[in-house]
């Protein structure tokens, strides 16, 4: 038998007040002063001088603000990437990654493609990059995804919404401090954080399950727990407790899976351009019938914290467009088999989606 051999984050700094620490983690890595260091930054901390006067812009370096109001797309990493060739005198020192888990992942693909011929979509799928991505560096500032220390990067193309997931994707250097979480909205700090939750439900329950992937899920699940139905924790406690949450929650599923949330979800983002956080809180609702525990304890904290989730998604589709997210959600195969064993085809047929999707 053979074993997969997954890359790890070789370098991540933990701590209240870590980011400070940015300008001299990159200066030993810049490759000459005309190799610049690219800032892909949520557009949200445009104008937060707090956190930009914190980054030395040397040279030739340069911050692009990027929304995240949408998933990534392929074409956007393939318009980023062209931007970036064109605008650096050199290969870049490395790219720089500061937001959820949206500009992460674009970090992430934007880093591979600038070493590897085509387009992003090209490499959707498994193993298909062939060259290492140039330096590439994660800081987080908002916690569950996970996409800080995963081997994949999430992307809508024009087929499918799929991962680069490849030995390359993920990142040389991390920072996590939880002080870059702190004015994140209530809403979304749920959403992301059940993001992480829904991952430690699919994987600790999954076919896949093997002791790596438990001992980091329970780690991860025991602390969302913490987090989302304890009151007893600070704000500070909390934020640093999430961020922990969703590095353990993100190496659980490096050796195993997630589940049917997941690759519903896709479906949901891919035809009406649901985000992923809610998108998942919105099928993970429905799913009793294969996550009965979890979902109980789902409900219990939505109530606790307040979250009505948006209804009727689904209400005015047609039968097109249901085919249409049921064939992305299909295409899913590992995470159907992680949830539902090698012979989960008996079980979710397209006439079954179609069902689940209609209570959304």
């Amino acid at each position: 038998m053979s074993y997969k051999n997954f890359p790890m984050v070789p370098r991540v700094i933990f701590g209240r007040g870590s980011f400070q620490q940015l300008n001299e983690v990159l200066a030993p890595k810049r490759l000459n002063v005309k190799a610049p260091f690219i800032y892909l930054i949520d557009d949200v901390f445009k104008g937060n001088t707090w956190l930009i006067s914190r980054i030395n812009l040397s040279y030739e370096d340069r911050i692009i603000f990027i929304s995240a109001k949408e998933e990534p797309k392929t074409e956007q990493v393939d318009t980023l990437v062209e931007d970036i060739i064109l605008k650096s005198k050199e290969r870049p020192s490395g790219i720089i990654g500061i937001g959820g888990g949206t500009l992460l992942d674009l970090a992430k693909a934007v880093s591979i493609l600038i070493t590897n011929n085509g387009n992003a979509e090209d490499y959707q799928g498994w193993d298909l990059v062939k060259n290492q991505a140039i330096y590439h560096v994660g800081i987080p500032t908002i916690s569950g995804t996970g996409a800080e220390v995963s081997r994949t990067t999430v992307l809508t193309g024009p087929e499918k919404k799929l991962g680069i997931n490849s030995d390359f994707t993920p990142f040389d250097q991390v920072i996590l401090d939880s002080e870059l979480t702190k004015d994140v909205p209530v809403d979304q700090w749920f959403y992301t954080g059940m993001d992480c939750y829904i991952h430690c439900i699919e994987s600790l329950t999954g076919t896949y399950l093997n002791a790596f992937s438990e001992s980091y899920g329970n780690m991860a699940l025991e602390l969302c727990k913490q987090i989302f139905l304890e009151d007893n924790l600070s704000n500070v406690e909390s934020q640093e407790k999430l961020m922990m949450a969703s590095w353990h929650g993100g190496m659980s599923i490096v050796y195993s899976q997630v589940g049917v949330a997941h690759a519903m979800s896709y479906g949901l983002s891919y035809l009406l351009g649901t985000k992923h956080g809610i998108g998942n809180c919105i099928v993970f609702d429905h799913l009793e019938e294969f996550y009965p525990e979890g979902v109980k304890v789902f409900k219990q904290m939505k109530a606790k914290h307040n979250i009505i989730l948006p209804q009727g998604l689904c209400a005015d589709l047609g039968d097109n467009e249901f085919n249409i997210m049921i064939k992305v959600a299909l295409s899913l195969e590992p995470l159907w088999e992680n949830a539902l064993g090698k012979s989960w085809k008996n079980t979710i047929t397209p006439k079954k989606l179609k069902s689940l999707y209609q209570k959304m």
